[in-house]
């Protein structure tokens, strides 16, 4: 006779919910994805998204701006940096040089060493002072609305385009950054790594509707909870939904102490933030050299 196979292990979600966010249930058992239906996989994928909007409310982009020219260049400057950075930078950037006609003719100089705190300063400064001139040259130094004409600007790939698209003009879209590949692979909603084909597997799964909402509930719990190479699990109000629980912290109160921003008690990235996130308990973030 055969011997029956050992019984597969089983990860069991945290018991205690910490102060900060709402924990899985007790004893939830958090089977993995790999048998997954395509229906299933649409109703976990889904579920996870309005378990997010509860825990984000307030979730917005997380960038300073007040017109669509000043988030499209807020976006180009966020790249190898933190969005704190950039709203800690922009305000002196967009005091000297409030429209695109003003930053086409910038002295390169002297943006660069505004944009110094950024990274990459040299570039960043190539970049928007070319997406100016674009803008002054081929668009009436206005920010167009469409896909096809943002990604033509120089420094703007989809990704911008669809914070802009979806945060200035209202239109649907998914920004796959960082945190949104790494967590959407971590809880199988798909296998693939290139950014276009993360988009279209992940869009396929919701709405259009939902996308831009989606983006931020996801971008939001990258940076506060699900961390690159320390996730809180203990922590994580989704904890029962995730195929990856256990690959971080699952002692709750440990995990607690590694949430950020908002969740662990710390200001937010935003200098001037939307009153929802100030509603809930957010606090705005110092500006460049205070502190």
């Amino acid at each position: 006779m055969k011997k029956a196979p050992p019984p597969r292990k089983q990860l069991v979600a945290p018991k205690k919910a910490t102060a900060a966010v709402k924990a899985a249930p007790a004893e939830t058992v958090v089977e993995p994805a790999g048998d997954e239906s395509r229906t299933a996989l649409v109703r976990r994928a889904r579920r996870i998204n309005r378990e997010l909007a509860e825990v984000y409310p307030y979730a917005h982009p997380e960038l300073d701006f007040e017109n669509p020219f000043q988030l499209v260049i807020a976006t180009v400057l966020s790249a190898q940096t933190t969005d704190l950075r950039v709203n800690q930078t922009t305000p002196a950037l967009f005091a000297k040089y409030p429209t695109p006609e003003d930053l086409a003719a910038a002295n390169p100089e002297e943006v660069e060493e505004i944009l110094r705190p950024t990274g990459f300063f040299r570039a960043k400064t190539k970049s928007v002072i070319g997406l100016s001139k674009a803008l002054t040259e081929d668009f009436g130094g206005e920010v167009p609305g469409r896909l096809e004409d943002l990604v033509k600007l120089p420094g703007v790939g989809r990704k911008t385009a669809f914070v802009v698209l979806g945060n200035a003009f209202g239109r649907p879209g998914i920004t796959v950054d960082t945190h949104f590949q790494r967590l959407v692979r971590r809880w199988r909603w798909t296998g693939e790594t290139d950014p276009d084909k993360i988009e279209a597997a992940v869009g396929a799964l919701f709405p259009k509707s939902d996308w831009t909402d989606l983006s931020h509930h996801v971008i939001w719990h990258g940076r506060r909870i699900c961390h690159a190479r320390k996730p809180a699990c203990g922590a994580c109000p989704i904890a029962a939904l995730c195929p990856a629980y256990g690959e971080g912290e699952t002692d709750p109160e440990k995990a607690e102490k590694l949430l950020k921003y908002e969740k662990g008690g710390l200001p937010g990235q935003r200098l001037n933030p939307p009153q929802a996130y100030l509603d809930a308990g957010g606090r705005p973030a110092p500006p460049l050299g205070a502190g």
